[in-house]
Order: structure tokens, then C-alpha cells, then sequence
């Protein structure tokens, strides 16, 4: 390991850790007068497993988000790919949109806060299985055919939710709207988060022992097969792998934005573009910028309430895309 590489996951460990504490840290509390006031400071026993869950799920999720990026960066050979652009996203606001219209024409109690993370999962599988079957060409996954499929699935997806909400009560589609921007929640359903760390963690070794083979593919196909490399297994990996992880995301903190885009970028600007220190480096980015983005949040009350972390990834991320795009940043650094 270089030392430039060993100082980048350095770097991203110290952040992390940081941003860590910060979060358990920073908390609110009522006002007896109406409103609230932040506090820093360890947290009582009483809201320490909030705090704990909170911090759990950005790990989660930003872990997931920021190897889920790399996955499909390599697979479309574009250093602008991010996860939403397989219609996850899109496929999961869906899925979500159904269920509170299916509890409203049932006449019951619309599903709230982890109940909908089944819906939202579903959506986001549905969306994944739709773009895997119509992103091959002669039964083999192909770059340019699965991005169009999946920004065409993207736009349908929003599209119909727009058209479900038709069918729901105006106060459900705060709900949806809420989700919409993204939630760390502070008590997250154990088996999805579970599931996200477990899947972030072998997608993680996997990728790493499998580093080689990832840095073959971004020389181009052919000298990926004369290499010896089997080009459309590794494509239906990092396929299927990018899929699952932000599913699991998705269903966990609601659809959260550019941190699988950013995550990557900023781990090759701090220790190169091998794979085999890239992709662990790309999960502690993740990890850092999801943290910190809900750290940070705390400190951002509008009125209304503390920002919405989406909106908060948003407004940090947007600038940087545009930043990328401008100035056509590639594989190395």
C-alpha cells in the first residue's frame, strides 16, 4: 500500500470516527414553552439507543450508497453513473405511493415510518427486475442499453406515483413527500438494517479479494478478454450487487441522493484509483458523508423542524455534480 493510500483511509477514518461522536453527541430537547433546544453532550440512557440507531442506520445506508456508486461506475464506464440510475429510487417512491393508496381504498390505517419499508422495498426490486430484463442484449448486459433502460423505468415509476396520489387524501401524501426526502430514522426495523450492514460487509470483501478483475474492466474490453477476464459475469455482478445494495438503502433511509455518486470520487482523489484500496476507501466516503450530512443536520432548524438529510445531500451534492460534469473528471487521479 502506498503511502498516499495508506494517509487517504487515514483521513476518511479520523471523519468518520468524528462525525460519529459528533452525531452521538448533538441532540434536542423540549422547551416548556413550545419549540426545542439543542444540547451537546453524552446522551442519558434514555435517548442514547435513538442516538445509536440514528448513527447506525447513516452507517448503513452510506456504506451501502457510496459501493453501490462504484459498482455501476465501473459497469458503465462513467464516472457520472450514481445508484438512482437504475429507477431504484423511483421504482421504491412507487412502491411507497401504492401502499398509501391501498390503505386509503381499504379504509384503514395508512402505513407510517417502518411500515414502509416493505412497500419501498418491493418498489425497488420491481424497478431492478424490470431494467435486468430489458438491459441485455442477446441475453448479455450492455452499459449504454441498461442506462437508458433504467432512466426510462426512472421516468414511469415517477410518473405513476404522480398519477397514484391522485387517489389519496391530501394529509397521506405529507407522508409520501416526507419520505420522499430522506429520513435517518432513529429506530429503524432491526432486520433491514441487518440486511443492509451484512450485504454492505460482503459486497465489500467480495469486491476487495476481487479487486484485480475490476481494475481489468476499466482498460476496456478488450483488454479486459485477453486479460483472461469473463466481461459479462463481472457485469452481472456489479449489476446485481449495486441493485441489492440500494434496495436495502432505499428501504432503510427513504432515497437519499449523491452520496453514491460523491463517495467514489472523493476516495480516488484521496488514494488513487486501485481497486483493491479504492473500494474499501469508497465505503468509509459513503459512511463519512452520510454521517456527516445527519450530524450536521441538527445544528438546521428552519422552523418547521430539523432539514431533511436528502435535502441536505442535495444542496451539498448538486454543486459538486455540476463540478464533475464541467470539468469532465475521469478515472484517475
Amino acid at each position: 500500500m502506498t503511502p498516499r493510500a495508506l494517509f487517504g483511509l487515514l483521513v476518511l477514518l479520523v471523519a468518520c470516527v468524528g462525525f460519529l461522536l459528533l452525531r452521538l453527541a448533538v441532540g434536542r430537547v423540549p422547551l416548556e414553552s413550545g419549540g426545542w433546544q439543542l444540547v451537546l453532550g453524552w446522551p442519558e440512557d434514555a435517548v442514547r439507543p435513538l442516538r445509536i440507531g440514528a448513527a447506525a442506520s447513516a452507517i448503513a445506508a452510506g456504506w451501502s450508497l457510496g459501493l453501490s456508486g462504484l459498482f455501476l461506475q465501473v459497469l458503465l464506464r462513467n464516472p457520472l453513473a450514481s445508484p438512482w440510475i437504475l429507477g431504484l429510487s423511483s421504482g421504491a417512491g412507487l412502491g411507497v405511493m401504492i401502499a398509501l393508496a391501498g390503505a386509503s381504498l381499504a379504509g384503514v390505517a395508512a402505513p407510517s415510518g417502518g411500515g414502509l419499508v416493505v412497500p419501498a422495498a418491493l418498489g425497488a426490486v420491481g424497478a431492478l427486475s424490470i431494467t435486468w430484463l430489458l438491459g441485455r442484449e442477446q441475453g448479455v448486459l450492455e452499459p449504454l442499453r441498461l442506462l437508458l433502460v433504467g432512466v426510462i423505468v426512472a421516468s414511469l415509476a415517477g410518473a405513476l406515483s404522480m398519477a397514484v396520489q391522485d387517489v389519496v387524501p391530501h394529509g397521506l401524501r405529507g407522508d409520501f413527500i416526507d419520505w420522499m426526502m430522506g429520513r435517518i430514522p432513529e429506530a429503524p426495523a432491526s432486520g433491514v438494517l441487518l440486511t443492509c450492514l451484512v450485504g454492505a460487509a460482503t459486497a465489500t470483501v467480495v469486491a476487495t479479494l476481487g479487486a484485480r478483475w475490476i481494475d481489468l474492466s476499466c482498460l476496456g474490453p478488450d483488454e479486459a478478454r485477453t486479460s483472461g477476464l469473463n466481461l459479462p459475469a463481472l457485469r452481472v455482478a456489479l449489476f446485481l450487487g449495486a441493485g441489492a445494495l440500494t434496495a436495502a438503502a432505499v428501504a432503510l433511509v427513504g432515497p437519499i441522493g449523491f452520496v453514491g455518486l460523491l463517495a467514489p470520487h472523493l476516495a480516488r482523489v484521496l488514494v488513487g484509483p486501485a481497486h483493491r484500496v479504492l473500494v474499501p476507501a469508497t465505503c468509509l466516503a459513503g459512511i463519512a458523508m452520510l454521517l456527516g450530512a445527519e450530524a450536521v443536520r441538527q445544528f438546521i432548524d428552519l422552523g418547521g423542524g430539523r432539514l431533511h438529510v436528502g435535502v441536505l445531500t442535495a444542496l451539498l451534492g448538486g454543486p459538486c455534480f455540476l463540478w464533475l460534469l464541467c470539468t469532465n473528471r475521469g478515472w484517475t487521479r
